[in-house]
């Protein structure tokens, strides 16, 4: 494999266009933040709140579907096709958006989002994690959701703007149509596939856990043992995710609602339904590479609390600025969840397996999306929005405890170096992450 190295620096390149091109997937789906929820009622009459969020609930079957198959099918198809796939899926979204004649059209539209949401966003998570090795997986996975999720906030914010001037259609849709075909263009023309990557880290694994196995005798490393220890773990984190995504159900789906049967006008609600997203983008810069520093629990079990915290903000007070605050605290906590608990998930297996593990854990992840609208909707029209908010919060206060239990202590300090396939050194890193060696 002549030219090919592990890490960030040396593949910036393609490290910049994948951050391009989940920046442009952010967009699409961002439009919906602000404006969607309430369509429902403005448009087409809907005063069910479980109806009104019925497309979230399509949004997150079909994202988590497609994660699954994306990681499946990563190793057979080649990434970058899988890209290019889900594009195709993604252009006709806003048109559908657009001119949609019934509530049934706009769930249809997002089935279609949430393929080109899975297929892509867990496509360009992985290529990320193959350009730059183990050491600085905290950061890419930081890296790609920061740019993700500023666009997320950026096409929420300038939606409710249109929506304000232009009505709630067609005009903020146009943003989601540019983003798509401005994706599908980079993809085309500047991605390239990273399957290769994943071939030179395989090989350095193997020579590591051989290595390791002849060193240190009193911790042998054996691929029987590391698919063993590996199950605990990995139950933590895809449980964590699916209880996060629960979370916007509300964050998404209720809250614009709610918001609007309060007083806000529809400017206030983008800039809250911006907030969040923008602030968890930010900060997932720092948290990603945080996790790559301290461990991955400390941040995953903090960021599980604190996203409760601000929950219970938005159920306790009342008005634009207190919710602004609990908007940046729930930012916050989310941020330091996202990115770790994939790169958690990257540093439990080994990087033949990578691919579909990813694929697992964001199949569950992205269930959170039907099961926490679904579960809000319920809740909301038996009991109140605030008290199916507290319910949520205390939701997320289970899951902080079993990641507790159940994930690795953030003490082990190993460092490796072996040699690549060009004669240079790669360095592969666990810092109480979980040893990862290939177990095929």
């Amino acid at each position: 494999m002549p030219d090919t190295r592990l890490g960030l620096r040396e593949n910036g390149s393609q490290v910049a266009l994948l951050l391009v091109t989940v920046g442009f997937l952010g967009a699409v789906v961002g439009v919906e933040r602000s404006v969607l929820p309430l369509l429902a009622q403005v448009e087409f009459g809907l005063t069910s709140a479980t109806a009104a969020i019925s497309f979230l609930i399509a949004f997150g079957f079909a994202k988590a579907g497609a994660n699954f198959l994306a990681g499946d099918l990563a190793g057979r198809v080649g990434r970058r096709r899988i890209l290019i796939i889900a594009w195709g899926f993604g252009i006709p979204v806003p048109l559908l958006l657009m001119w949609a004649p019934s509530w049934g059209w706009i769930v249809f539209a997002n089935l279609l989002l949430g393929i080109n949401q899975g297929l892509a966003w867990s496509t360009t998570q992985i290529m990320k994690i193959d350009l730059v090795g183990p050491r600085r997986r905290g950061l890419a996975m930081g890296m790609n959701e920061c740019a993700g999720y500023l666009a997320v906030a950026a096409a929420a914010l300038g939606a409710g703007y249109l929506a304000d001037a232009y009505g709630p259609r067609p005009a903020p849709y146009l943003i989601a149509l540019g983003a798509a075909l401005l994706g599908l263009a980079v993809t085309l023309f500047g991605v390239r596939d990273t399957g290769h990557y994943v071939e030179l880290e395989s090989e350095i694994a193997k020579s590591v856990s051989a290595r390791m196995e002849t060193e240190i005798e009193s911790a042998p490393v054996t691929r029987m043992r590391e698919r063993s220890e590996a199950r605990r773990p990995l139950f933590a984190a895809n449980q964590a995710g699916l209880f996060v995504n629960l979370k916007e159900g509300v964050a998404w789906g209720l809250l614009p609602i709610f918001f609007a049967t309060q007083g806000l006008d529809v400017t206030q609600i983008a800039w809250l339904a911006a907030l969040y997203p923008a602030v968890w983008g930010i900060t997932q810069l720092g948290t990603g590479t945080l996790s790559d520093l301290i461990g991955r629990r400390p941040l995953i079990v903090g960021g599980l609390l604190v996203q409760a915290v601000a929950l219970v903000g938005f159920a306790v007070f009342n008005g634009f600025v207190p919710w602004a605050a609990s908007a940046v605290v729930l930012g916050v906590g989310t941020a330091a969840v996202y990115p770790t608990l994939i790169a958690q998930v990257g540093d439990l297996v080994g990087p033949q397996t990578r691919a579909s593990a990813i694929g697992r854990y964001r199949l569950w992840r992205d269930l959170g999306y039907a099961v926490g609208a679904l579960l809000a909707g319920l809740l909301t029209d038996l009991l109140s929005f605030r008290a199916t908010i507290v319910i949520i919060a205390a939701l997320l206060v289970v899951s902080s405890s079993i990641v507790r239990v159940l994930l690795p202590e953030p003490t082990r300090s190993l460092q490796w170096e072996a040699i690549d396939g060009d004669g240079g050194v790669a360095s592969l890193h666990a810092a109480g992450h979980g040893v990862a060696v290939d177990d095929r």
